[in-house]
Order: structure tokens, then sequence, then C-alpha cells
């Protein structure tokens, strides 16, 4: 195997055993298998389109296998043999579909054709379609840049797609990028374009998501959320999918079943629909990768509705349930939901039951719930607050949290920062200060949470919209980037910034493995993308 998609990958190279994640070897082939596939569907879809036809299980088939190889996403590998057959099956039947019209076909490439049959023969295939049978460093750079990008559309077009929001133009650029992933003929110019539109796809997934769910839930407010424990027993829910835990609450209604959001669940908290469920108590624990403490101390059973899972231990396995795209071998997983039915989680609501109540391992209240809309209803007092020198700098600080000792950098960094400063923030990387920082300045929160790592895109507009109501270029703003980044997503949302024109990002704690020396040189140059240095070097530099 050779996976470099995160950024803990080993000695910030690659893993070629295991993942640092926990995914094994074969299912690490697997998803390289699948990428193959999707292309071979990418392949007939493409021609289809010029038919003036677009197929619907297509789009699904190739979104959610993107989705399902994220990092911490699903883990089982039987179930990547079934996203390959499945996508073998739309595949071909769209060659038929365009045979039937009239469309004769030969010395086609391999990805239209491979098929399945049996694991030890897709082995040595896997060997043959890797990144590293891309052979010039830099080429190979910039293809797995767009794909690791293209997972990142597809984890948020997903969100979306399953409250019925979808955009066409984003399905076809993700049919004409997987093409050139791993095409012979790709150049360097052609490859850097589509990265650089993959930021502007990506600012498209991220406004369609933002629009899915304020439609469907009300746009965030800003309030408290609570930290500790009630006497009930309950389920803990984690992941980004907020139409399961709508269904899951519901279905809890009156069973005497708590329900608790973990991870990057917390900001559903912020959304007017579910406040009038009494029994959504608050948040428990932390980011992602601490659940093999939390999910321990919880004592109930936990859901995973979409990435960040960590491969649980024999403490708490039978305790942890996965859906949608999310898998683990040996663990429950609970069913996609039939057309025009919800999904049924009464057998997580009958394991809850028989649990004891959650252990209690802080107290207190988390601030959050500041959509752009709510943070351009305060322009006119962040703006004063600006003037008047009480706030000198924002700080973006959004991204994602992990395990690596070199993340206790974010915290320091923002402990360290001024009383003048304020954190803008989404994604799990919150979780390395929200807990610290809980002061104000004139009633503006010293750390502004805007959600979950696709509401950057929240923080992104608001920064636009502030450049142009004070007549200024978006870096002429007192705004400093400082993201951390750990899988795709982020590495959408940084493409997402850089196609907005955002310049002097600060990116760690350890730049992409992925990216070549000649690849970065032309980030730096571009956009002056920079690592991170020390916590008093960097803000000495920032806040200057």
């Amino acid at each position: 195997m050779f996976c470099n998609q995160c950024q803990e990958t080993v000695g910030n190279l690659g893993c070629t055993i295991g993942g640092v994640c926990g995914k094994k070897q074969v299912v690490a082939d697997l998803q390289d298998l699948m990428i193959h596939t999707i292309r071979g569907v990418s392949y007939f879809q493409t021609l289809m389109r010029e038919e003036g036809v677009n197929s619907r299980d297509a789009n699904m088939v190739i979104m959610e296998s993107l989705f399902a190889t994220i990092t911490n996403a699903n883990f089982d590998r039987n179930r990547m043999i079934d996203f390959i057959q499945r996508a073998n099956k739309v595949r071909d039947q769209l060659r038929s579909e365009l045979e039937a019209k009239g469309h004769s076909f030969s010395d086609l490439p391999d990805h239209a054709t491979w098929t399945f049959t049996t694991e030890d023969d897709a082995e040595e295939k896997s060997k043959t379609i890797g990144h590293l049978s891309i052979e010039n460093e830099d080429i190979r750079s910039l293809s797995t840049l767009l794909l690791y990008g293209l997972k990142g559309i597809a984890a948020y077009t997903e969100h979306a797609f399953t409250l019925d929001f979808e955009d066409e133009a984003i399905f076809e650029f993700m049919n004409r990028s997987l093409l050139a992933y791993r095409d012979p003929d790709a150049e360097m110019d052609m490859l850097l374009g589509l990265v650089m539109e993959c930021g502007e796809v990506g600012v498209k997934s991220m406004a369609l998501i933002d629009k899915a769910n304020t439609t469907k839930y009300g746009v965030p407010t800003p309030h408290s959320v609570k930290l500790g424990v009630g006497k009930r027993a309950g389920i803990l829910i984690s992941g980004h999918d907020l139409k399961d835990l709508e269904e899951l609450l519901e279905q809890t209604k009156g069973t005497g079943v708590d329900i608790y959001t973990h991870g990057e669940m917390l900001p559903a908290n912020y959304y007017p629909f579910f406040e009038k469920y009494d029994h959504l108590i608050g948040n428990y624990g932390g980011a992602w990768y601490k659940q093999t403490k939390d999910f321990d101390t919880f004592n109930g059973p936990a859901l995973l509705t979409t990435n960040c899972l960590v491969p649980p231990p024999a403490s708490y396995r039978d305790r942890v349930y996965t859906t949608g795209t999310v898998g683990f071998d040996g663990v429950n997983h609970i069913p996609d939901r039939e057309v025009g039915k919800t999904k049924d989680f009464s057998t997580i609501i009958e394991h809850a039951k028989r649990c004891d109540p959650p252990q209690e391992i802080e107290t207190g209240e988390i601030v959050g719930g500041f959509n752009h809309r709510t943070l351009w209803d305060l322009k006119d007092k962040i703006i004063g607050a600006v003037q008047s020198g009480k706030i000198k700098r924002f700080f973006v600080m959004a991204g994602c949290d992990g395990r690596h000792p070199s993340r206790e950098y974010y915290t320091e960094f923002a402990k360290a920062l001024p009383k003048e400063a304020v954190i803008l923030t989404a994604g799990c990387a919150k979780y390395r200060y929200n807990k610290v920082i809980t002061d104000d300045i004139d009633g503006i929160p010293r750390v502004i949470d805007a959600g979950q790592c696709n509401d950057s895109y929240s923080l992104a507009l608001f920064a636009i919209k502030l450049a142009e109501e004070l007549g200024v270029g978006i870096n002429d703003l007192p705004i400093t980037y400082n993201i951390a980044w750990y899988e795709q997503k982020a590495v959408l949302v940084l493409l997402a910034l850089l196609h907005l024109g955002v310049k002097n990002i600060h990116l760690g704690p350890t730049l992409p493995a992925f990216v070549s020396p000649a690849v970065l040189d032309v980030l730096v140059e571009k956009f002056q993308l920079s690592p991170n240095s020390t916590v008093d070097e960097d803000i000495a530099k920032m806040m200057g």
C-alpha cells in the first residue's frame, strides 16, 4: 500500500505497511481500485452528457465512493468490494445505454473495462493504478492534490444531496477531473488549472451545503451549549449528517433516551430546528481523536454518521454503530434509508436503554453558532471595535484537530494571543481553544465559531463582504489565516481560500506530504503559502 492523504502520514512521506489511521493494506488497495473504477463510470457518464442525458446513479456512486475513501471514514473490506462492484454495474449499464444509442467502442482505456473478480487479482491490479504509478513527481503531486480536493467536494456534496440539494455542474467537474487524474497525457498547466478550478467548485459545494442546512434547519443562532450530563441513558452522535440527527431525535422522543453531540456534530446545537427537542442535552467530549476516551466514559452507544471514526477498541466496540458511508469490520451498521422513508434507529435505541447514563467528564458551556448571516448582523459592532483599537486582528484558525503532539502549537498559539485578538474558527480545530478562551470584547466572543469544517465558507464569505463594505481587498483586512489541516476536506477548504484570492496562509502542523517541492514553489510564489514556525515567532510576525 501507499497512502499519503492525511497530515499524520508516517514520516510525512506515506504509510506503506498500515495506515496511522488504522487502515489496513487490503482496504487501502481496494480504495485505489474504487478510484480506478469510478474513473470508468466517469468515462461513460461524460459521453452520456454529450447525449444530453445525466445518470443520477452514476453521480451517486462517484460521490459516495470518493467520500468513502476519505481518512477515517470506512475501514470495512467488504464494503469496499461492494462499492467497486456497484460502480462496475453502473459503468456497464451506461455503456449498454450508449451502445443502444448507436455508439460502438474499441480500444477502451483500462478503467472503462476492468471488472472486480477476486481479491487476489484486485491486489495485483492495485499495484498498477495507485499514486506511485505516476512516475513524474510533479504530475503525481498535482494529480494527488486534485484527487484529494475531489474527495472533499464529494463529502460536502453528499451532505447537501441527503437534504435533496444538488448541482449538476459539481458532478460534471468530478467526472472531468477523475478522467484527468492519472491521464498519461496530462501536463502541469492543465492539472494546475484543474486544481484551481477545484477550489472554485469547492466554494460552490460549501455554498450548497450551507443553503441545504439553513433551508432545512434555519440559520444558526449564537448561544451556549451545555457540556454536562443528565441522569438518563443516552446516544452519542458524531460526524456531520444533520438529517441522521433529526431522524434519531424524532425516534427517541418519549423513549427515555437522551441524545448528545460529539466532535463535528456540536454545531447542530446552534440550528433553531433542533431547539424543540428537550432530550438533546448538549455536547459530550471533544474532537474526533478523543473518542477513544469519550466513547468509553459515555457508557451508551455511539453513532458515527460520516468520517471521523477511530478503530474502536474491544472495551466499547459493541457500542459503536456506523451508518451512511462509514464502516468498520465487525461493528453494527445501520442501513441507508429507503426512498421516501427514514432510517431505522430502533436497534441503537434499544441498546441505549440497556446502558448506564454517561459519566460526567466536564461541566460548563460552549458558545457558537456564528453563520455568515449572523456575523454580518454584527458587522457594525465589529467594525467599530476595530476602529477603536479594541480589536487589533482576527485570526482564522479553522480546520482540523488531530492527535499528533505538534498540534499543541494551536492551543499555545491561541493562549498567547493578545487580548485584542479574536479567533474565527470552524471545524474540529476549535476544540484546541474553545474551552480555554471564554472572554469577549464588548460582547464579541474572542472565539467565534462558525460551525463544521464546511462552514469555513461562512468565514470566507464574511471576509469578502466586509472587504467590499470597506472598499479594500480581502488581503487588506486585519485578518490572518493560521490553518490546521488533517484530511481531504481541509485540503478542499485550502483550495477554496486560494480560489477566493486569500494570500499569506500559514498551514500546519506540517505541509502536505503529497505536494512536491516544485508544486510547493508555485503555491508559495503565487499565494505566499508558508508553514508554521514557533508560537512566539509566528505571533510576532502575524500581529505585525
